[in-house]
């Protein structure tokens, strides 16, 4: 206990230069906590988006591609696939449920994905969790749109508020579909999963906005809320809504009662649709399906397992995921050596010290010990403030994480995995701190007495 006093007071004395120290050894473990928790949540994030899906059919591309457009929204499917063999595959025998999925709309930078009532019915994430309504309910006729939790807490949308929806992926509108308002009936809750940032809408949605000019008196009995006005003008005129947050909520509880609730064509007369996802009543028929997708000879079509396609995804990643590991373990050593360099300069100004705790009774191993107990403290105080860094980082920065990528961190204790990588830095931080050391235990007493100036 003596030893560790002593260490402890001789940092304080050099407070200047260890803190310095300290304060680079505690980014270099913030940041390799943190790449490595980010990996793993990023990692489970994507496993988790999609589950209980046998198989993803889309038109002919590859197998990643065709999994992130259609699942992960990310890029675009080339071509769709027609709406006659979708028919024709969904009758197959063994396929237990079918959800076909309309692509290529946007509202404001969020998706718009079309299907019908199946999608609220079967649709997986995580652990084969469902999908659950925080407000209101699904759509049940063509001027009707479900959002994401994080559509409804970007734009500050209620249920009742009509919007706009434009043709083209994210934040490219090409044409904005003024003449077919949707109505918001459903808010669904938080998912992790790309659904949150994903507004639906029925097919026969999809098919009124880019078909021929329909009335939604037609479709869903109320009259056109723009009839009479003119549709040329800016899409801003959806923002015309956007000032009633401020309204009392009796009031928008009240426009959303008073919605037409009764179910209509979800489906309509589509021509094709993106892709499908597909569910079957034995893990039997996945394999032999698959391969009839695949030679199917009407059109060109890929039907991908999604967890294999995912494994794949991770395996082109592997060289990112060990360069950012190798990236963190650099600064770490860089951290260290720069400790192992403050070090080394202060020895020669401890000469004096070191020989005079030698004429007292301290042995060569003492004054090794002393060293190396300091490189530890400097090291085990350089973690912990770099723990309490990392976890001040997922605090601060989870909401970003969430909203901009959709990885989803959980704030829990250090897994088995980051435990050892502190381990290491400690091991490390030790050997590192005992070459000053060495050189310490073969000052001699006579060289420390006689400084030479």
């Amino acid at each position: 206990m003596t030893l560790i006093n002593l260490a402890f007071k001789s940092i304080i004395n050099r407070k200047a230069s260890v803190l310095l120290t300290l304060f680079t050894i505690a980014i270099s473990v913030m940041l390799l906590l943190s790449i490595e928790r980010v990996r793993q949540e990023a990692k489970q994030s994507f496993s988790n988006t999609i589950s209980g899906t046998d198989l993803i059919v889309g038109a002919r591309t590859g197998d990643i591609q065709l999994l992130l457009s259609s699942v992960f929204r990310i890029g675009h499917a080339n071509n769709g696939l027609s709406w006659q063999s979708y028919e024709y595959i969904k009758a197959q025998k063994g396929v237990a449920w079918t959800i076909p999925i309309s692509l290529g709309d946007s509202h404001k930078g969020f998706s718009v994905l079309g299907s019908d009532d199946n999608y609220f019915k079967h649709y997986r994430y995580g652990s084969k969790q469902t999908l659950q309504f925080e407000h209101g309910r699904p759509y049940h006729n063509a001027q009707e749109v479900v959002i994401g939790s994080e559509v409804a807490k970007q734009l500050h949308y209620y249920l009742g508020q009509e919007i706009v929806v434009a043709h083209g992926m994210g934040n490219t509108s090409f044409h904005h579909h003024n003449d077919n308002p949707l109505v918001i009936v459903g808010i669904l809750e938080p998912t992790g999963t790309p659904v949150d940032k994903t507004l639906h809408v029925p097919l026969k949605a999809i098919e009124l906005m880019h078909g021929p000019k329909h009335s939604t008196e037609h479709t869903t009995g109320r009259k056109d809320s723009s009839e009479g006005h003119d549709h040329d003008h800016d899409h801003d005129h959806d923002h015309d809504h956007d000032h009633d947050h401020d309204h009392d909520h009796d009031h928008q509880s009240h426009n959303y009662e008073n919605l037409n609730s009764q179910p209509g064509d979800l489906i309509g007369q589509p021509k094709q649709i993106t892709a499908f996802l597909m569910g079957f009543d034995s893990p039997f028929y996945t394999l032999q399906i698959r391969r009839n997708i695949n030679i199917y000879k009407p059109e060109a079509l890929s039907a991908i397992m999604p967890g294999v396609t995912l494994r794949e995804l991770w395996s082109m990643l592997d060289i990112v995921e060990k360069i950012l590991l190798l990236f963190s373990g650099v600064v770490v050593l860089i951290s260290l050596l720069g400790m192992l360099t403050t070090l080394l300069s202060s020895l020669n100004q401890r000469r004096r010290e070191l020989a005079i705790l030698r004429s007292v009774g301290a042995r060569p191993r003492h004054i090794f010990a002393l060293m190396t107990s300091e490189a530890v403290l400097i090291t085990a105080l350089g973690c912990m403030l770099g723990v309490a860094l990392f976890y001040f980082l997922i605090v601060v920065g989870k909401g970003v994480l969430q909203a901009q990528f959709g990885i989803s961190i959980t704030i829990s204790m250090l897994s088995s995995y980051e435990l050892l990588l502190l381990g290491v830095i400690m091991v490390s931080g030790t050997i590192i701190g005992a070459i000053p050391a060495i050189r310490a235990y073969f000052y001699s007493l006579n060289d420390g007495m006689s400084i030479k100036v």
